[in-house]
């Protein structure tokens, strides 16, 4: 009798199980979804329904049909890349673990697929336009870098030419100030070497009279050779000014070497650069004058005293 009870029991306990079983089922196959589709990613799409966002599991079983006619009542089927972003459309499936829904079917009308298709057009061009937008900008961006690299540059050469025309300055003041202590000075001899544009190499035939002027001062005790350089101001004032020093130490060197002065008889050569224009630059001639080396042999006055056949002419 006891068993008849327990295998009774266990019978109506199965059968209760089985209807809940079967009524979980049922309602999980008629689990249905309405909304607009925000988002896919592979085998997954989020929906935006009522009731919130709804995360649908599409599968090779999943059957897609698009609804068409006045009462919708004929299906096309349908790939599951129409399952665009923007779709409004209805499905059906089962709740899975992850709160998810399986999909079985999908539904959707042929005028919400035209909609969705041209937002996704819209989405698209607007993208491709930023997309332009943002590589102009870009482009304009680094064309503005590369203008003021180049502006750096360009200050850095300007400041370092400024640089130079300042120590050339400086060079020509320092030589004008130590030329111009020399009023108490007699000009013995006088002997002006010419150069060709752009030549520091004296030519022989100045050999001659250099060497007389060198001869004359020897006959005087305290006597100095002053060499003074100088250039055209045609051209890069810093390269001129190169010139003038160049072609005053070419002289010096003749004096020294084939004149046999003395280095404590030399004054330091002098070079003036563009300084004391004697002639026009204007024409090829000024420029001749200018490109010149002056030489003066000079006696001091107070080492003179009252030396008689000395000439009047003092230093300028």
């Amino acid at each position: 009798m006891k068993y008849r009870l327990n295998a009774t029991k266990s019978i109506a306990i199965a059968a209760l199980l089985a209807t809940v079983a079967l009524g979980t089922v049922a309602f999980a196959q008629q689990m249905k979804v309405k909304g607009v589709i925000i988002s896919r990613a592979g085998n997954t799409m989020t929906m935006k329904a009522d009731t919130g966002n709804v995360v649908v599991v599409l599968n090779d079983s999943t059957d897609v049909q698009q609804l068409q006619g006045a009462l919708k009542a004929r299906k096309k089927e349908m790939s599951m890349a129409a399952l665009i972003p923007g779709l409004a459309c209805e499905v059906q499936g089962t709740s899975n673990a992850q709160n998810q829904l399986v999909a079985q079917w999908v539904r959707f009308t042929g005028e919400d697929l035209e909609q969705a298709q041209s937002a996704q057009a819209a989405v698209h061009e607007t993208q491709v336009q930023s997309a332009a937008n943002q590589a102009a900008l870009q482009k304009q961006a680094d064309e503005l870098a590369a203008q003021n690299a180049a502006l750096k540059e360009q200050q850095s050469a300007l400041e370092k030419q400024q640089a130079e025309i300042a120590a050339n300055k400086a060079a020509i003041a320092a030589n004008s100030a130590r030329f111009g202590e020399l009023d108490d000075y007699y000009i013995l001899d006088e002997v002006t070497v010419l150069f060709g544009n752009g030549q520091t190499k004296v030519d022989p035939k100045y050999n001659a009279p250099l060497l007389a002027l060198t001869q004359k001062a020897m006959t005087y005790n305290g006597y100095n050779i002053q060499v003074k350089g100088y250039a055209s101001s045609v051209g890069n004032a810093a390269f001129n000014q190169q010139l003038s020093e160049e072609r005053a130490q070419n002289v010096t060197n003749i004096l020294m070497q084939q004149g046999h002065v003395p280095l404590t008889n030399m004054m330091a050569p002098g070079a003036m650069g563009e300084s004391r224009q004697i002639g026009t630059d204007k024409t090829e001639a000024g420029q001749a004058e200018n490109r010149r080396v002056v030489v003066r042999a000079l006696l001091n006055k107070g080492i003179a005293g009252t030396m008689q056949g000395l000439p009047t002419t003092t230093t300028k």
